[in-house]
């Protein structure tokens, strides 16, 4: 079978998940089904979900060997409590969110993902996204781009970026990547490696497919889809992503409150979760050195805990 995405730090979520026999795990971002196929290995039984059809089909044709321990669902992450085996009252011992973009929608020039190979102004990660890239480049005001592209991208020349692609599509609509890429480097110009438009994609790209907001909702719906004691396993590779869930975490596992003008510190209403690693865990050198897009990853791990008493 032909190489389709190589999954990020397979290692340190293999020893995080624990999965084993009798374990049901979850993976909400299935993609060409890496850490699915780990996780099958062990015994384990996994729901994989994904918006891409033909990443799912490609997953049930690499995984066909597990049979019914393996299963599939078409949707967003951030909607796996509609999944029949949550529907059905089943809570899982994992859940795993990698929120990177697979390789091989990178690389396949009709997703319209990559502002190095010429294809439709598309960025959808699946047919259920409700726009797609060209609708926001040909649509959105000027202010609505200079926003977007400053805080998806942390672009820091947003609003020059913002004010060619008003002027370009007064002419004629935007149609391709490359078209795109063009204008942005005509009007930024280049400096260094890193290609001018690789900030303006991802903000675009974020945007099309409502990353962050699927990220929040998916974090709220984990406590309730996990069992006690199961594990959530998340890998961002955007300073958004990872703050969004720096902050959920440090908040849900923090048993006590305390604020200056409080007396005395309060029990957390929302205490549900045990860290078990305290920092990101990052790549090593070797494997960014094997697949250079693991360079940005970050993985963080924490446990639900019982309800209280």
């Amino acid at each position: 079978m032909p190489h389709y995405h190589l999954s990020v730090l397979p290692d340190e979520v293999n020893e995080w998940m624990a999965a084993g026999p009798g374990k049901f795990i979850i993976d909400g971002t299935l993609g060409g089904g890496g850490h699915s196929g780990a996780f099958l290995a062990t015994g384990a039984r996994v729901l994989g979900i994904d918006r891409d059809p033909e990443a799912l089909a490609h997953a049930r044709q690499r995984l066909a060997q597990y049979g019914a321990r393996f299963s599939t669902w078409e949707g967003n992450f951030a909607d796996f409590e509609e999944t029949p085996e949550v529907q059905g009252g089943e809570q899982a011992d994992g859940l795993l969110l990698d929120l990177g973009v697979s390789s091989r929608q990178l690389d396949a020039a009709e997703r319209g993902f990559s502002f190095m190979r010429e294809g439709p102004l598309d960025m959808r990660m699946g047919p259920s996204s409700p726009h797609t890239a060209a609708e926001i480049v040909n649509t959105w005001s000027e202010t609505e781009l200079s926003k977007l592209l400053f805080e998806f991208g942390e672009e820091p020349k947003a609003r020059r970026i913002a004010a060619a692609i008003i002027e370009r599509r007064a002419k004629r609509p935007f149609d391709t990547t490359t078209d795109l890429a063009q204008c942005i480097e005509r009007a930024i110009g280049r400096q260094g490696k890193t290609h001018p438009a690789t900030r303006a994609f991802q903000a675009i790209r974020m945007a099309v497919n409502e990353e962050l907001e699927s990220l929040s909702k998916a974090l709220e719906a984990s406590t309730r889809v996990l069992k006690p004691g199961g594990r959530l396993l998340i890998i961002t590779f955007h300073s958004l992503e990872d703050r969004m869930v720096k902050r959920f975490l440090r908040y849900r596992s923090t048993a006590w409150l305390d604020e200056p003008g409080w007396p005395d510190p309060r029990p957390n209403p929302d205490y549900q979760f045990r860290l078990l690693v305290r920092k990101a865990v990052a790549p090593t050198t070797q494997e960014i050195s094997l697949n250079p897009r693991a360079r940005s990853a970050k993985l963080r791990v924490a446990e639900l805990l019982a309800p209280a008493s």
